[in-house]
Protein backbone atom coordinates (compact mmCIF):
# COMPACT_ATOMS: atom_id res chain seq x y z
CA UNK A 1 0.00 0.00 0.00
CA UNK A 2 0.80 3.34 -1.02
CA UNK A 3 0.18 4.64 2.86
CA UNK A 4 -0.64 3.06 6.01
CA UNK A 5 -4.65 2.29 6.60
CA UNK A 6 -5.48 2.85 9.85
CA UNK A 7 -8.53 1.58 11.34
CA UNK A 8 -10.05 2.18 14.85
CA UNK A 9 -11.28 -0.50 16.81
CA UNK A 10 -13.90 0.28 19.62
CA UNK A 11 -15.76 -2.19 21.61
CA UNK A 12 -15.91 -2.80 25.78
CA UNK A 13 -15.15 -6.71 24.98
CA UNK A 14 -11.33 -6.90 24.92
CA UNK A 15 -11.67 -10.67 22.93
CA UNK A 16 -13.66 -8.67 20.06
CA UNK A 17 -11.02 -5.74 19.96
CA UNK A 18 -8.31 -8.45 19.60
CA UNK A 19 -10.20 -10.62 17.42
CA UNK A 20 -10.82 -8.03 14.69
CA UNK A 21 -7.47 -6.60 15.27
CA UNK A 22 -5.96 -9.36 14.65
CA UNK A 23 -8.21 -10.07 11.08
CA UNK A 24 -7.46 -6.61 10.06
CA UNK A 25 -3.43 -6.45 10.60
CA UNK A 26 -3.55 -9.27 8.33
CA UNK A 27 -4.64 -7.31 5.66
CA UNK A 28 -2.08 -4.76 6.37
CA UNK A 29 -3.86 -2.42 8.09
CA UNK A 30 -2.74 -0.35 10.78
CA UNK A 31 -5.28 -0.75 14.33
CA UNK A 32 -6.03 1.22 17.18
CA UNK A 33 -8.06 0.58 20.07
CA UNK A 34 -10.86 2.17 22.50
CA UNK A 35 -12.24 0.49 25.45
CA UNK A 36 -15.23 3.17 25.56
CA UNK A 37 -16.47 5.63 24.03
CA UNK A 38 -14.89 8.67 25.97
CA UNK A 39 -11.31 7.45 24.85
CA UNK A 40 -12.49 6.94 21.30
CA UNK A 41 -13.98 10.24 21.05
CA UNK A 42 -10.80 11.91 22.01
CA UNK A 43 -8.56 9.78 19.86
CA UNK A 44 -10.89 9.97 16.85
CA UNK A 45 -11.06 13.82 17.34
CA UNK A 46 -7.04 13.76 17.75
CA UNK A 47 -6.34 11.52 14.99
CA UNK A 48 -7.70 11.14 10.98
CA UNK A 49 -8.26 7.27 10.98
CA UNK A 50 -9.58 5.76 7.59
CA UNK A 51 -12.60 4.10 9.42
CA UNK A 52 -13.91 3.28 12.67
CA UNK A 53 -15.50 0.18 13.85
CA UNK A 54 -17.94 1.31 16.55
CA UNK A 55 -19.95 -0.75 19.05
CA UNK A 56 -23.21 0.72 19.94
CA UNK A 57 -23.44 -0.22 23.25
CA UNK A 58 -20.53 0.93 25.50
CA UNK A 59 -20.20 2.47 29.12
CA UNK A 60 -19.78 6.13 29.29
CA UNK A 61 -20.79 7.19 26.17
CA UNK A 62 -22.26 4.91 23.92
CA UNK A 63 -21.55 4.82 19.89
CA UNK A 64 -24.36 6.77 18.75
CA UNK A 65 -22.63 9.51 21.07
CA UNK A 66 -19.83 9.22 20.06
CA UNK A 67 -20.95 9.14 16.17
CA UNK A 68 -23.25 12.63 16.70
CA UNK A 69 -20.38 14.61 18.19
CA UNK A 70 -17.93 13.12 15.50
CA UNK A 71 -19.81 14.10 12.72
CA UNK A 72 -19.95 17.89 13.94
CA UNK A 73 -16.25 17.92 12.64
CA UNK A 74 -15.41 14.88 10.82
CA UNK A 75 -16.99 12.61 8.15
CA UNK A 76 -14.76 9.72 8.73
CA UNK A 77 -16.32 6.60 7.55
CA UNK A 78 -18.31 4.97 10.81
CA UNK A 79 -19.63 1.38 10.40
CA UNK A 80 -21.50 0.37 14.05
CA UNK A 81 -21.68 -2.94 15.58
CA UNK A 82 -24.88 -3.97 16.89
CA UNK A 83 -26.64 -6.57 19.16
CA UNK A 84 -29.65 -8.53 17.05
CA UNK A 85 -31.78 -7.07 19.66
CA UNK A 86 -31.28 -2.97 19.12
CA UNK A 87 -32.60 -2.65 15.90
CA UNK A 88 -34.73 0.39 17.08
CA UNK A 89 -30.75 1.88 18.14
CA UNK A 90 -29.74 0.70 14.46
CA UNK A 91 -31.70 2.96 13.21
CA UNK A 92 -30.75 5.87 15.31
CA UNK A 93 -27.04 5.02 14.77
CA UNK A 94 -27.86 5.48 10.95
CA UNK A 95 -29.31 9.11 11.94
CA UNK A 96 -25.96 9.62 14.04
CA UNK A 97 -24.02 9.16 11.27
CA UNK A 98 -23.23 6.11 10.93
CA UNK A 99 -22.21 4.78 7.33
CA UNK A 100 -23.18 0.67 8.27
CA UNK A 101 -23.76 -1.83 10.76
CA UNK A 102 -22.64 -5.01 11.01
CA UNK A 103 -24.68 -7.22 13.61
CA UNK A 104 -22.99 -9.83 16.54
CA UNK A 105 -22.39 -12.17 17.08
CA UNK A 106 -20.21 -11.39 13.38
CA UNK A 107 -17.97 -13.42 10.98
CA UNK A 108 -14.79 -12.16 11.61
CA UNK A 109 -13.84 -12.41 7.56
CA UNK A 110 -17.33 -10.29 7.14
CA UNK A 111 -16.24 -7.68 8.87
CA UNK A 112 -12.64 -7.37 7.07
CA UNK A 113 -14.84 -7.50 3.48
CA UNK A 114 -16.83 -4.54 5.05
CA UNK A 115 -14.06 -2.40 5.99
CA UNK A 116 -12.36 -3.34 2.40
CA UNK A 117 -15.90 -1.73 0.49
CA UNK A 118 -16.13 1.36 2.90
CA UNK A 119 -12.66 2.62 1.98
CA UNK A 120 -12.70 1.60 -1.67
CA UNK A 121 -15.79 3.95 -1.50
CA UNK A 122 -13.93 6.63 0.55
CA UNK A 123 -12.32 9.77 -0.66
CA UNK A 124 -9.98 9.61 1.79
CA UNK A 125 -8.72 6.25 0.85
CA UNK A 126 -8.44 6.52 -2.78
CA UNK A 127 -6.94 10.59 -3.21
CA UNK A 128 -7.69 12.09 -6.63
CA UNK A 129 -4.65 12.19 -8.93
CA UNK A 130 -4.47 15.98 -10.69
CA UNK A 131 -2.98 14.39 -14.06
CA UNK A 132 -6.73 12.63 -14.89
CA UNK A 133 -7.42 14.49 -18.63
CA UNK A 134 -11.11 15.14 -17.82
CA UNK A 135 -13.56 15.23 -14.62
CA UNK A 136 -16.37 12.83 -13.97
CA UNK A 137 -18.92 15.35 -13.46
CA UNK A 138 -22.74 15.14 -12.84
CA UNK A 139 -24.17 18.55 -13.19
CA UNK A 140 -27.55 19.55 -12.50
CA UNK A 141 -28.77 23.90 -12.31
CA UNK A 142 -28.26 23.29 -8.49
CA UNK A 143 -26.18 20.60 -7.75
CA UNK A 144 -22.51 19.64 -8.80
CA UNK A 145 -20.98 16.00 -8.32
CA UNK A 146 -17.80 15.67 -8.47
CA UNK A 147 -17.08 12.09 -8.75
CA UNK A 148 -13.11 12.34 -9.39
CA UNK A 149 -12.58 14.47 -5.81
CA UNK A 150 -15.93 12.74 -4.00
CA UNK A 151 -17.07 16.32 -3.74
CA UNK A 152 -20.76 17.66 -3.81
CA UNK A 153 -21.73 21.73 -4.11
CA UNK A 154 -25.32 23.13 -4.18
CA UNK A 155 -25.79 26.44 -5.46
CA UNK A 156 -21.68 27.08 -5.25
CA UNK A 157 -21.62 25.67 -1.66
CA UNK A 158 -19.33 22.70 -0.71
CA UNK A 159 -21.56 19.81 1.53
CA UNK A 160 -19.51 17.44 3.72
CA UNK A 161 -21.41 13.95 3.27
CA UNK A 162 -20.42 10.57 4.68
CA UNK A 163 -18.88 8.17 2.08
CA UNK A 164 -22.67 6.24 1.88
CA UNK A 165 -24.44 9.53 1.72
CA UNK A 166 -22.25 10.45 -1.21
CA UNK A 167 -23.07 7.08 -2.59
CA UNK A 168 -26.64 7.34 -2.16
CA UNK A 169 -26.93 10.80 -3.73
CA UNK A 170 -24.75 10.14 -7.01
CA UNK A 171 -26.40 6.77 -7.62
CA UNK A 172 -29.90 8.73 -8.15
CA UNK A 173 -28.02 11.42 -9.52
CA UNK A 174 -26.82 9.50 -12.36
CA UNK A 175 -30.22 8.08 -13.35
CA UNK A 176 -32.36 11.11 -12.85
CA UNK A 177 -36.31 10.58 -13.35
CA UNK A 178 -35.68 6.99 -12.36
CA UNK A 179 -37.67 5.40 -9.53
CA UNK A 180 -35.79 3.56 -7.44
CA UNK A 181 -37.17 1.15 -4.82
CA UNK A 182 -35.87 0.27 -1.42
CA UNK A 183 -34.66 -2.92 -1.91
CA UNK A 184 -33.07 -1.89 -5.28
CA UNK A 185 -31.26 0.84 -3.08
CA UNK A 186 -30.04 -1.25 -0.83
CA UNK A 187 -28.63 -3.95 -2.75
CA UNK A 188 -26.57 -1.55 -5.36
CA UNK A 189 -25.53 1.17 -2.75
CA UNK A 190 -25.16 -1.14 0.07
CA UNK A 191 -24.03 -3.78 -2.02
CA UNK A 192 -25.70 -6.78 0.19
CA UNK A 193 -29.64 -7.20 1.56
CA UNK A 194 -30.41 -6.04 4.95
CA UNK A 195 -32.91 -8.48 4.94
CA UNK A 196 -36.04 -5.78 5.29
CA UNK A 197 -34.80 -3.01 7.24
CA UNK A 198 -35.68 -0.72 4.81
CA UNK A 199 -35.34 1.99 7.17
CA UNK A 200 -31.90 2.20 6.73
CA UNK A 201 -32.53 3.97 3.04
CA UNK A 202 -35.38 6.22 4.59
CA UNK A 203 -32.73 7.60 7.37
CA UNK A 204 -29.79 8.37 4.66
CA UNK A 205 -32.67 10.22 2.20
CA UNK A 206 -33.64 12.16 5.51
CA UNK A 207 -29.68 12.78 6.41
CA UNK A 208 -29.01 13.89 2.90
CA UNK A 209 -32.16 16.32 2.53
CA UNK A 210 -31.14 18.05 5.59
CA UNK A 211 -27.51 18.55 4.79
CA UNK A 212 -28.69 19.81 1.12
CA UNK A 213 -31.35 21.92 2.27
CA UNK A 214 -29.06 23.95 4.44
CA UNK A 215 -27.13 25.42 1.71
CA UNK A 216 -29.85 25.06 -0.78
CA UNK A 217 -33.78 24.42 -0.88
CA UNK A 218 -33.60 23.52 -4.32
CA UNK A 219 -30.73 21.20 -4.38
CA UNK A 220 -32.89 19.12 -1.66
CA UNK A 221 -35.98 19.27 -3.09
CA UNK A 222 -34.45 17.03 -5.89
CA UNK A 223 -34.43 14.03 -3.89
CA UNK A 224 -38.60 13.50 -4.36
CA UNK A 225 -40.01 10.42 -2.35
CA UNK A 226 -42.71 8.46 -4.62
CA UNK A 227 -45.16 7.38 -2.03
CA UNK A 228 -45.23 3.54 -1.72
CA UNK A 229 -42.39 3.27 -4.18
CA UNK A 230 -38.93 4.43 -2.84
CA UNK A 231 -37.24 7.82 -4.49
CA UNK A 232 -35.69 9.10 -7.33
CA UNK A 233 -33.73 12.36 -8.30
CA UNK A 234 -35.86 14.81 -10.50
CA UNK A 235 -34.39 17.57 -12.41
CA UNK A 236 -36.73 20.35 -12.92
CA UNK A 237 -39.36 19.99 -10.53
CA UNK A 238 -39.53 23.74 -8.82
Amino acid sequence: MSEEITVLVVDDEERIRRLLKMYLEREGYVVEEAENGVQALDMALEKDYHCILLDLMMPEKDGVAVATELRETKMTPIIMLTAKGEEANRVEGFEAGADDYIVKPFSPREVVLRVKAILRRSAAYSPISNSTASKDLVVFPHLTIDHDAHRVTADGVEVNLTPKEYELLYFLAKAPDKVFDREHLLKEVWHYDFFGDLRTVDTHVKRLREKLNRVSESAAKMIVTVWGVGYKFEVGNE
